[in-house]
């Protein structure tokens, strides 16, 4: 018997009559705050590099995919091996440089008949945007990096590095300017905007912003997490009256710690670190 379908079996035995009460109320939408959680512990094994607790996040993941099937069979949607059958069409369909004809010899080849396939497949359904497989639920910088990934695949980009910093220095002005006049409304909406400007600019260098994000906000977990150290050594806690010796403690990890990306300003100004380099991403499948 294969893995999966024991882990088949297994779940029609929780949900079945005489299985476990709690996999018997769930439904498709309580499960779904289990997926995001999981999904999470997936990329952070990936982020930390531990491949044991990956192997054991990606088993805890595809439960979730296989639990989501279970109810849908029951409910006589779909089963497992659909949606197995389905992803399998989907790759076989966008690859016809693999598994058909022709020939396709760099990855900018490749998303840009991935993109048209995808378009020919929105007009046999009958149209719909082109940004239609975006999910709305998606981080906010993730989100920006996807939509401003598909506008640059049909033409819509800025067309070189200067010009985008233009727009860069263009959105700060405005910001600045919002912040100037008091008006709360207006400074929402041009961080806003200046934020999904940097997105492109990240997507422009091939890199991902929502994880330069993460990566900043594990630098800063880290840094102050010594800073914390440093105070509970000298009989304190961490409190304004104290913001001298939590400057000083902030420099010294600065110069003590594995610099990581990407660069972050202290309380008082400064940045130091660079930024990964990832690969280029794909938009959503």
């Amino acid at each position: 018997m294969s893995e999966a379908i024991r882990l088949r079996e297994i779940l029609a035995r929780l949900r079945g009559p005489d299985g476990c009460p709690w996999d018997r109320e769930q439904t498709l939408a309580t499960l779904r705050t289990f997926l995001v959680e999981e999904a999470s512990e997936v990329i952070d094994a990936i982020d930390r590099d531990d491949l044991p607790g990956l192997k054991e996040e990606l088993g805890d993941l595809l439960l979730q995919n296989v639990f989501q099937s279970r109810i849908a069979e029951e409910q006589g949607a779909f089963d497992f091996e659909e949606v197995m059958r389905a992803g399998a069409d989907k790759l076989v369909r966008r690859h016809p440089h693999v598994f058909g004809e022709g020939r396709l010899d760099t990855a900018a080849e490749v998303l840009r008949q991935w993109e048209e396939i995808k378009s020919d497949e929105r007009r046999r359904r009958g149209g719909g945007s082109m940004f239609a497989s975006v999910p709305p639920g998606l981080p906010a910088l993730l989100k920006a990096l996807r939509l401003s990934a598909k506008a640059a695949r049909v033409g819509f980009d800025w067309p070189d590095g200067a010009s985008l910093w233009a727009k860069v220095e263009e959105e700060m002005a405005e910001l600045k300017d919002a912040q100037a006049r008091g008006d709360r409304d207006a400074v929402a909406e041009e961080i806003g905007d200046l934020l999904f400007t940097l997105a492109n600019v990240a997507r422009q260098a091939d890199l991902d912003p929502e994880q330069i994000l993460q990566a900043a906000n594990r630098k800063f977990l880290e840094r102050f997490r010594y800073v914390e150290e440093g105070l509970r050594r000298d009989g304190l806690e961490p409190a304004p009256a104290h913001r001298d010796r939590m400057e000083a403690l902030w420099e010294e990890a600065k110069r003590t710690l594995r610099k990581t990306s990407p660069g972050r300003s202290g309380p008082s100004g400064g940045t130091s670190g660079s930024a990964p380099r990832p690969g280029p991403t794909r938009t959503g499948r």
